[in-house]
């Protein structure tokens, strides 16, 4: 990521076109239902003629089957994103710099869970997104710490540095990541809207709504996910300040009662956009079903915000989304099919509108 600072007006027609564009060579569900019939060879070379194809290219020498395909996604995001911060100008660049910081955070809890698990270097690297602000050097750096101690030492000077050490305490008392992702978490999302003017313009008050949006929707995952866990954790060690829908003391009251917190969704602004999510709660038979809902119900959310308001951060930011679960679910296709598993299988995996 670039990190220069915004500087002059804002582009938002500019960038907006750019986005636009590429938002139309996203797949469909037409390709994804071809990529499921295909095997991980044939899903390379349908990737080598799509917009994949340089990255294909570039990678093909030194990685192969589901490896490249992988390879490949994680750099394509990354140079999308690079692209959005090279195009944009002014506090427009600033709100997509500050998003685009959850691939730090996604990169930090990733080593953090290699480490936790012992898996090796190489094995760590390739679940990295190098879409954020930290560097190359830095990135190396954290891969090659021995400890996750050490890792907590080499962030100190970034904004997951403070958190994180003050979570280490209970880490090493619990034996569990959970403080540890917490602290992740809540350090990004706080950074999201820190040192905000106090009397926003409109474009500041999109920025901010569709950031509350995203931290409901990830409060109403936490909270279903210790409601129907039935684990005895402190429904505030997983709260993230910052949304609109609950504050801590009510959904700590909430997660008792799963009835009573469906119905509140259901009450929300976001009712009917998660009619569908929560309808498919009633009939699972885990979560997974009701999450893959749930990330229907937030891209679904996003795109209709980027329609009300077309002219904002709101389209940058569901085109990210968007991107995002396309590399997602071409993951799931060359994972399932090197795994064996059927299509159907499979293609309840995916997340599709």
């Amino acid at each position: 990521m670039s990190v220069r600072s915004g500087s002059g007006e804002s582009n938002y027609e500019y960038v907006i076109a750019r986005v636009r564009s590429r938002r139309s060579r996203l797949f469909d569900e037409d390709d994804y239902r071809k990529l499921i019939r295909m095997g991980p060879s044939e899903i390379a070379r349908f990737m080598e003629e799509s917009e994949y194809e340089a990255e294909m290219n570039a990678l093909g020498s030194r990685h192969s089957g589901v490896d490249l395909i992988e390879n490949a996604l994680h750099r394509n995001l990354a140079n999308h994103f690079d692209d959005l911060l090279r195009f944009a100008d002014g506090t427009l660049y600033d709100y997509i710099a500050r998003y685009l910081r959850q691939f730090d955070a996604w990169n930090v809890k990733t080593i953090l869970r290699g480490l936790y698990s012992d898996a090796d270097r190489e094995a760590i690297d390739v679940d990295l997104i190098r879409a954020g602000e930290f560097s190359d050097e830095r990135i190396d750096r954290l891969l090659g710490a021995g400890s996750i101690d050490e890792v907590v030492t080499l962030l100190d000077d970034t904004l997951f540095g403070e958190p994180l050490a003050n979570a280490y305490e209970e880490y090493e008392e619990r034996s569990l990541l959970v403080p540890l992702e917490n602290a992740v978490d809540r350090a990004f999302y706080e950074a999201l809207t820190e040192g905000l003017p106090n009397e926003p313009d409109r474009a500041t008050e999109l920025y901010v709504d569709f950031l509350e949006s995203e931290i409901d929707f990830r409060n109403i995952r936490n909270a279903l996910r210790l409601s129907r866990s039935g684990a005895e954790m402190d429904p505030a060690e997983y709260y993230i300040s910052g949304g609109r829908l609950f504050d801590e003391s009510e959904i700590s009251q909430l997660v008792a009662n799963t009835d009573e917190l469906v119905a509140r969704l259901r009450e929300s602004p976001y009712g009917d956009d998660l009619d569908a999510a929560l309808s498919e709660l009633d009939t699972a038979a885990s979560l997974r079903g009701f999450e893959r809902a749930l990330d229907a119900a937030l891209l679904e959310y996003s795109r209709t915000l980027s329609n009300r308001y077309p002219l904002s951060v709101c389209p940058v930011f569901a085109f990210v989304l968007a991107k995002m679960r396309e590399v997602e679910n071409v993951r799931a296709i060359a994972r399932g099919k090197e795994a064996g598993l059927d299509p159907d299988t499979i293609e309840d995996e995916l997340v599709m509108l």
